[in-house]
Order: structure tokens, then sequence, then C-alpha cells
């Protein structure tokens, strides 16, 4: 064991190994309730949902920590899932089974160019500045949905959006889901995040929020296991329907955009933390870790799971003394274990999630201190990134806006010479994904 996973080269231990790989399940332990519930609004059966999203973390993290070696955890992606459940499932009658076929093509077409060596490629050409704006998008995205979930903020026609009821008991669950988490986060206390959620699902029970339990452990349901190749609504196979659908391949071409650039700031972010980033900004066995992240984004929708991809939570496993693959393996059986109790997880409201989801958002925030914003071409690009996401409600199109809006100033600074040959094309690709839109 110590050979294969190089712990005691790297300076760590086994025991050092399970810590961080306990610290990152318990910091991204929150996506068993989170992306369960936005997957039965999808029209995805409850314990199915659960099922999937643990045994699909499981199965890719153990996957990510043997072949890359490396302390990075794989699970559903935020952002993806709340498109899977808000805009793609109602694209064609809300057939979940069809919304998973898409994620299955698009994640075959990212591990196809893995394979080919052009994502590697394209993050190469990337320029740093929209790399950082990208995180930080994504982490007001993702406290976005958190403070809706929350009741925190709601929709309002008049101003678009509004400050909830404060006076209703989701409002305050989402209250106390925040507020617990920040007390337990800044006192240090390992898993705040998840703990931050027992509380606020607590706290639900005399509110009226926190429903009982049906039992204690359960069963695995496997019924969203082969979501592709199932009959949709029609009876014709979701993965025909997606292949025979404009609007769906659309829909990929979306999502594979998105999923595509989503883990560049994550391995950046983690391999600082566990000492495997290059002086040269570069990431140390980012081939392994790109081809286990690509083929997760099409594991998660054949088991009817969303796109898995590496989570950024990652990083607090890496800051706990993770150095390698043997801390992932860890947390993949942990998420496994967790799969059993489906009927404990499934009364953890989206409002207790509140919290973590915020939180994650800050954490997140970080990488905004390391983009150059006195300079015009770095900084106007990644503030459209960081504003068209959220306000878009759409990862690939604030990316799309960065990338278009980078060659434009580019070109008419004289500068089109920093534009290097991929870039060219990934914003062609966004030009026609706005079009085609």
């Amino acid at each position: 064991m110590d050979s294969f996973f190089k712990i005691s080269e790297r300076g760590s231990s086994v025991g050092q190994e399970f810590r961080a790989g306990l610290t990152t399940f318990l910091a991204m332990a929150y996506i068993i309730a989170v992306n369960p519930a936005l997957l039965v609004i999808a029209g995805v059966p409850s314990t199915a949902a659960v099922t999937s999203t643990c045994i699909g973390a499981g199965i890719m993290t153990i996957l990510m920590g043997l072949c890359a070696n490396r302390p990075l955890a794989c699970a559903s992606g935020m952002g993806i899932n709340a498109i899977v459940a808000y805009s793609l499932a109602a694209v064609d009658g809300n057939d979940w089974r069809v919304s998973m076929a898409v994620i299955f093509v698009e994640g075959l077409a990212i591990l196809i160019l893995v394979l080919c060596g052009l994502r590697e490629a394209i993050m190469d050409a990337i320029p740093v500045s929209l790399r950082h704006a990208i995180s930080v998008g994504l982490g007001l995205f993702i406290a976005m949905i958190g403070l809706s979930d929350g009741g925190i903020i709601v929709a309002n026609e008049s101003t678009m959006v509004s400050l909830g009821d404060v006076s209703s008991p989701t409002f305050l669950v989402g209250l106390i889901s925040i507020v617990a988490t920040v007390v337990l986060y800044v006192m240090n206390v390992k898993g705040a995040l998840l703990l931050g959620i027992i509380i606020a699902v607590i706290c639900g029970i005399p509110l009226g929020v926190t429903a009982a339990p049906t039992g204690l452990v359960s069963g695995l349901d496997f019924s969203s296991f082969g979501a592709p190749f199932m009959a949709g609504s029609d009876g014709t196979l979701a993965i025909v329907k997606v292949f025979t659908t404009p609007v769906l391949l659309v829909f990929a071409f979306s999502l594979m955009m998105s999923d595509f650039f989503d883990t560049m700031g994550t391995a950046m972010a983690v391999a600082k933390q566990g000492e495997f980033l290059n002086d040269d900004g570069t990431v140390e066995n980012i081939k392994e870790i790109l081809v286990v992240d690509s083929a997760a984004a099409a594991v998660g929708g054949l088991v009817g799971a969303s796109s898995i991809t590496t989570f950024v939570e990652s990083a607090s496993g890496a800051a706990d003394g993770g150095r390698s693959g043997l801390s992932s393996v860890f947390t993949g059986i942990l998420f496994i274990v967790a799969a059993f109790f489906a009927p404990v997880i499934s009364i953890v409201s989206s409002a207790a999630t509140c919290g973590a989801l915020v939180l994650v958002g800050f954490l997140m925030m970080g990488d905004v201190v390391d983009i150059d914003w006195s300079d015009f071409l770095e900084g106007f690009p990644a503030f459209m990134v960081i504003a068209g996401i959220p306000m878009t409600y759409s990862i690939s199109n604030g990316i799309g806006f960065g990338f278009i809006s980078y060659v434009i100033v580019a070109l008419v600074t004289g500068q089109a010479k920093k534009v290097k040959p991929l870039m060219w094309v990934a914003t062609i690709a966004f030009v026609v994904y706005f079009l085609l839109s």
C-alpha cells in the first residue's frame, strides 16, 4: 500500500490519509442531501436519487484515488444538477431518463476530447484570470441556489429578486443553517458543513420543515441505473431521443462546455493545498485527473446522478494532510456506506442545506484576489464570467461571455497575439452555442 500510493514518499501516513479522507467526506457530504433534492424535481425517484448520488460519488472517488493517486474526490456537480432540475427536464416532457442520456452523451464527448489531449491543451490556452473567474462565478451561483432553497431570497416580478418572508418556517431553517455552519466553521470544527445541516434538520422538526423518517436503514434502489438506455415516455430509448432531437443536442453541447472547464480551477486549488502544483502553475498528474473526471461525467448520466465531477471541497482534505489517492479511497468508501441510510438522508430539506451552499460559495470567492483588475483585458472578461454565471443562471453562458469578451477586447486593443489558437476555437464554439440557443 505504501509503495503504491507513495504515502511515505510524500511525507504522509495511513492515519493522516484516513483523517484527510474523512475531512473531505464531511466537507462535501451535503451533496448527499442537495443532489437528490434537485433530481427529485427533475422526476428521479427519491431513494434512487440518493443511491445513485452516493454510489456514483463513491465509485468515481475511489477510481480517482487509484488512477491519479491524488487527494481529489468526485460527486454530482452543483450547477449542472440545477440545470437538469430546472431547465433540461422541461425540454422533453419532464422525462428524467432523457435528461440523464444527455449527461451521458456529453460525458462521453468530453472523455474522447481528453483522450485526444484537447481538454488539457485548451486548459493551457485559457488566460489565468478567466480560470479564477470561473471559480468565483460558480461560488456566487451556488450561494444563490442555497439562499433560494432557504427561502431567504425569492422571485419578485418588480425587482427580479427580493427578501423572503422572515417569519416563514423555511426562512428560519435556512437562517439557522447559515448561522450554525458559519459558527462551526470559524471555530475550526471538522465537518462544519455537515454538522450545520444536521442542526438545521433538528431545528426544522418543531417548525414542520423536517419530515419524520420512514426508517433508519434500507436497501439500495438501483432503478435509475442505466437511465440512458431506458425507454422514455413515448417508448423511444432515451439515448436515441437525444440524437434525434436538435434542442437536446444543443443542451449536450452546452453542458459539455460547462463540464469541460469546471475541473480546471478545482484541480489547481486542491493541487496548491496538496503540494502537487508545479512552479509554472501546471498540475501534476493532470492527464489522469482529467481522464477520471471526464469518465465520471458519463458515469453520472449512466447511473442517474447527474454529471459527476471533481469537488473543490477536496481542498479541505488536502489542507488537512491528504497527499495521496488513499485519502480519496477512504472518502469513496464513506460515500458508499452512506448509500444505505437513504431514509434518514431523505428527510433533509433543501432549506437545511442552505448554510452549506452559502459557505461553499464564500470559499470559492477566494480566487477573486488573483485577478488583475487593473488590466482591462484581464479584468473585464473575468467580470463578465463572474456576473454572467449567476445572473443568467447558467455556467456555460457565463463562461461564454468571458471568452467572447476576452477575444473582442484583445482585438480592439491590439493584443490579439495573446489569444492562443485553441482559445479562438473555444470562442467560436461559444458563438455557435449562443446562436443555436
